[in-house]
């Protein structure tokens, strides 16, 4: 039985600060302009219908925190310190929820 030649998969290694190569620019403006029917993704193929399911949303996501002064009301204060370490982080989560509803994501 002949065995199917295995063809070397293209990696591309984009280093911070280091611009694609003409050829890179070129191949990525083919791939761009080719119909989605016809790219080859016989090596890469769909998952499964669950795959997601239990996905989570900027898990690992770790924003630049920015020190900032807030003035609160005392009971509002009271009530997230009476909830624990980590009042603060528990204001940007709040803001945080706020802002995702209202950009609809």
């Amino acid at each position: 039985m002949k065995k199917r030649a295995r063809s070397k998969p293209v990696v591309y290694e984009l280093k911070p600060g280091q611009p694609l190569t003409a050829r890179q620019k070129r191949e990525i403006q083919a791939l761009a302009a080719m119909p989605e029917d016809k790219i080859d993704t016989s090596d890469i193929p769909e998952l499964p219908r669950g795959a997601w399911k239990n996905a989570v949303r900027g898990k690992w996501y770790r924003p630049v925190k920015q020190p900032v002064s807030i003035r609160l009301d005392a009971d509002v204060l009271a009530w997230l310190k009476s909830q624990g370490s980590g009042y603060q982080t528990k204001v940007n989560i709040f803001l945080r929820e706020k802002m995702l509803k209202e950009i609809g994501k």
